[in-house]
This record gives structure tokens, sequence and C-alpha cells, in this order.
């Protein structure tokens, strides 16, 4: 009869760390247990805390070899480097030791689960140097659980061992804290974790492009065990290539729902060039190709991050980058200023918080995105209080040609002679309409008011009657008009009625005038029911 088959272990079990030196981001612990090992220093209870999946399991188990390690001849003592061979490591890296003890507090959390601890401890090892209790997230743990447990933590018999394990280190009462030694396990860096997945799926004979272990080591946020449960499905997703799967980078964009790093620059692109119609479309999209909505927003953080980051002079290259990235960043980097970034981080936090919580996620990122574009013609708070102080204008943020509404590529701001743009609003206007552009012009007329004209600078009052994407359309139409890049800035000084308020306003006193007069106040006393005809006022107008 054949032997069946073994069943199929996952990847994050089947590469967990056997040894210390195999425990990949956690250099600094591992030189102080090493140290304290050999100095026969080793204390009588650890905590290990940090986030999901960086070894704080894998270190207790370690531990617990490293103590009771006999060698391969059964003579050894406690080392940093545990045989893995003897009766002691082999059993408790199976996890079928009985002097190691494991238990998951989230299932355990009530005293009496301590106090059956406590009365084990008490009796003698059965055949360890040590008994070592592993005690996994021990937060979990009742007050009074935590209570019993606090003075055989403190002075615990010879022979025994406690070690902590937490994902919330704040939830861990400080009496508990001051009786354990504490090791703060790191988040492991992505290229460590890329580096670890090239290992695994070469030992797997798998084949993969380095980018696409370079996403799934970004995506696992410095979680071990998260990546390689990533990997895993990456794997399974993977079509067969000549006789092995073959990980792409464009399938994990696809199983994960990210955007690829092209695409989100460019819509990072069109939301700093003001283009309403191209941005709403490369939104759509991204969202028929399958990415979320809260990975969009997210994409474009973590671009206006690097941006901030190369602005301040930080190298950020790092392995998954490309020329035309570095270049991107760059150009962005030299054009926009730290105000306009930190206001683009800061909307673009707002949304992602509101996209996260949204009951339409699509509808929620495109509003979001929205608001960010629009905000391209509000001045910065330090440029308003210079200007209610001076009375001067208001300059672009971060400098000229460097706001919000301005991209690499975009012209910078130049102060051509007067005569080159139009000289008053109304002239501003009537080139609009001469250029095709009656909405906007329609919209300037009627639902604008100047409070400072003076190309290319104009500030304006808008009325609750202009379109939300009023901004974002004016400033490109600008450019394209004029050749300029121009400052606009909207503001709440009362500033002139608009064209159309103006107008309405001369009607009215036109009105009155001729309602005034003798002829036609004798016709209304003799006719009360009698109105005005508006010909006869178009007439005397």
């Amino acid at each position: 009869m054949s032997d069946s088959p073994q069943p199929y272990r996952v990847l994050a079990r089947k590469y967990r760390p056997r040894s210390f030196s195999e425990l990949i981001g956690q250099d600094a612990m591992v030189q102080t247990l090493g140290n304290a090992i050999r100095r026969g220093r080793l204390a009588h209870a650890f905590i290990m805390t940090g986030v999901r999946g960086v070894g704080k399991t894998s270190t207790a188990r370690l531990i617990a070899k490293a103590l009771n390690c006999e060698g391969p001849d059964g003579k050894g003592g406690p080392t940093i480097d545990p045989c893995g061979v003897c009766d002691p490591c082999r059993g408790i890296a199976e996890g079928r030791h009985m002097d190691v003890i494991e238990m998951d507090a989230a299932s355990h959390t009530g005293v009496d689960d301590i106090r059956a601890i406590i009365d084990i401890a008490g009796k003698g090892a059965f055949s360890a140097r040590y008994k070592v209790y592993i005690i996994d997230e021990v937060h979990m743990l009742s007050k009074n659980a935590f209570n019993a447990l606090l003075k055989t933590l403190e002075e615990p018999p010879e022979h025994v061992k406690f070690i902590l394990a937490t994902t919330e280190i704040n939830k861990v009462p400080v009496t508990i804290l001051a009786r354990c030694q504490r090791f703060d396990l790191r988040r492991i860096p992505a290229e460590l974790l890329g580096a670890h997945f090239a290992h695994v799926v070469e030992a797997e004979n798998v084949a993969a492009e380095p980018e696409a272990l370079t996403l799934i080591a970004q995506a696992a946020e410095g979680s071990a065990r998260d990546g390689l449960s990533i990997l895993d499905q990456a794997i399974a997703h993977a079509e067969m290539g000549e006789g092995a799967p073959l990980v792409t980078a464009a399938q994990v964009r696809d199983m994960l729902g990210l955007s690829d790093r092209g695409s989100v620059r460019r819509l990072l692109g069109l939301l700093l060039e003001g283009e309403t119609s191209a941005l709403l479309g490369a939104v759509r999209d991204h969202y028929a190709l399958g990415v979320e909505p809260l990975a969009l927003m997210r994409g474009l953080m973590e671009l206006v991050h690097a941006v901030t980051l190369v602005k301040a002079g930080r190298d950020i290259a790092n392995p998954g980058q490309s020329a035309e990235e570095r270049e991107a960043l760059a150009d962005w980097a030299a054009q926009l200023g730290f105000a306009p970034l930190h206001r683009l981080w800061q909307l673009l936090l707002k949304g992602h918080d509101e996209v996260a919580s949204a009951v339409l996620p699509i509808e929620s990122c495109e509003m979001a995105l929205l608001r960010v574009m629009h905000a391209a013609t509000m001045p910065d708070p330090g440029e308003i209080a210079r200007m209610l102080r001076d009375g001067g204008p208001v300059a672009a943020p971060g400098g000229a040609g460097a706001g919000v509404g301005a991209g690499p590529g975009a012209p910078a701001a130049t102060s051509p002679p007067s005569a080159q743009l139009p000289a008053t609003f109304a002239d501003l206007i009537e080139a609009f309409w001469q250029r095709g552009k009656g909405q906007l012009a329609q919209e300037l007329h009627d639902c604008v008011g100047v409070v400072r004209y003076a190309p290319p600078q104009f500030d304006y009052r808008p009325t609750p009657q202009l379109p939300a994407d009023f901004a974002s359309r004016l400033l490109p139409a600008l450019r394209e008009l004029t050749g300029t890049a121009w400052q606009v800035a909207q503001s709440d000084a009362p500033g002139e009625p608009t064209l159309l308020e103006q107008e309405q306003r001369r009607a009215a006193d036109a009105r009155a005038q001729i309602l005034e007069t003798p002829v036609v106040k004798a016709a209304m006393a003799a006719f009360p029911d009698a109105e005005l005809d508006d010909r006869l006022e178009q007439w005397s107008a």
C-alpha cells in the first residue's frame, strides 16, 4: 500500500524561524538574548510586543529551545544556537514537549486558567532543564487573572520561565510590565521581506518577478507572516510557466486590488492640473479594473508623502522605484512648496477616512478628490494674514508657480505686460465668449463678483449659484486663453456685485425713475391694476 501524500503546509508555517539566525529584522533583540544566555543573566520573565507576524511566538519558542537544548551529544547547556536535533529541540519545534506550555489568553481569560498554571509551575520539569510558559495575547487576560499571576511572575520557581506576547502592550498592567524584561519587535523592513521571499520562492521552485515580490513586501506592512500568506496566495493565483508557476507584478496587483504606480502618478498629475473630467474618468477606470477606492486614496497619499520627502532632501530610492517615478517626484518637489504639499496631505487624509467609513466608497472618493482639486484656489493662512495686514496681493501658495494647481510640465507664473492680458473683467468674459467657452463666460458674468482683478492676479467672491467645479475649470482655461499661469483665489471680502447683479440694479433704478414720472404716476393712480411693461423700461433705457 502506497504512502498517502503529506498534507500541504502553508508557507507561513513551513518557513517559521527554526533558529535565531533565521529570525529576520530583530538583530538587537537577538544580540541581547545571546549575551544574556552566554553570561548566565537570563531573566525569569519576558514580554514580547509588536504588530502581528513579526515573530513574537516564534521568538518565544526559540528561547524555550535555547534554554533546554542538550546538544547532539546530550551534554550541552543553554545556547543562543540550539542544535535542533536533540530531543528537547525537536519536541519544542513540533509543539509536543511537555515542559513547554503554550496558552492562548484570548480563549483562556479567567483567573481559574492562571491558577492552573500556578499550580503546575510549582512542580519540577518532567524532562527539560526549564519549564517554559508561553502566554500569547496576554493583554486579553481579565483583571483578576493578572492579579493572580503577579506574585508568581515576580518570584517564580528556579526552573520556570514565563514568556508573554501581545500586540497591545498598552493594555497590559504596569505591575506586570515591571516584572518582565521587555522586547519591542520591530516591523520588518520591506527590503528584508523581499529578500526573504526571494529565498522562499527559490526553495519552492517558483519563479517570481522582483517587482512582484516588492509589491508583496510592501503589502505585508512589516509582517513576515502576512507577507508569506500573500505570497502563498500569489503562487496559487499565478499561471503555470515552463514547468513552474510564474508570479508577475500584474497578477499581484490584480489579486490585491492595487493600482500600478504609473497610473497613480498620472492620477496625481490630473489632480494637480485641475482636469476635472479626466480625473473623474481615471478614477472610474481604476474602479472598473478592481482597484478599491481606499487603495486609490492610499496610493495618492503615499505619492504626496514621497514628494514631500524629496522636497525635504531625503533619499527615498528603493528597488521597486523606476527612473520615471524618481523623475516625476523630483519635478513635483521642485514645483510644489511645503505649504501646498501639507495641505494636499491633510485633504487626502481626510478623504481617506471618509472613504473608509462611507456607504458609497467610490462616490466618496470622487467627492474627496474634487475637494482636493478645488483647494487649488485657496490662499495659505499666512498669505491671508499678510493680505489683511498690508493690503497687498496674495502670492501663490509655496511661491510663484508652486500652488496646488501646478504640476510637472505646468508653465511657471510670469508677469507679462498687462496689454497681453484682458484689461478688464468684462474683457476677460468677452474673450471666453469668443473662444467658445460660453458656459464659463456665463458663470463669470452671473455668479462671480470681482474682489481684485489685476492680471494675472484674480480674487473673486462666489455666489451660492456658482458650480462646485468652477475653480478647477477656470485655472486651465485661463492658461489656455492667455498662455500664463494665473493666481486665482476665492475671497470672503465684499468686492463688486456680479455683472448680472449690476445689470439688474441698473434695470431696477431705471424702473424706479419711470414710475416716479408724473405721467406714469397719474396712469397708475387711474388704473391701480396696471403694470409697467418691460418694453417701456427697455425703451427708456
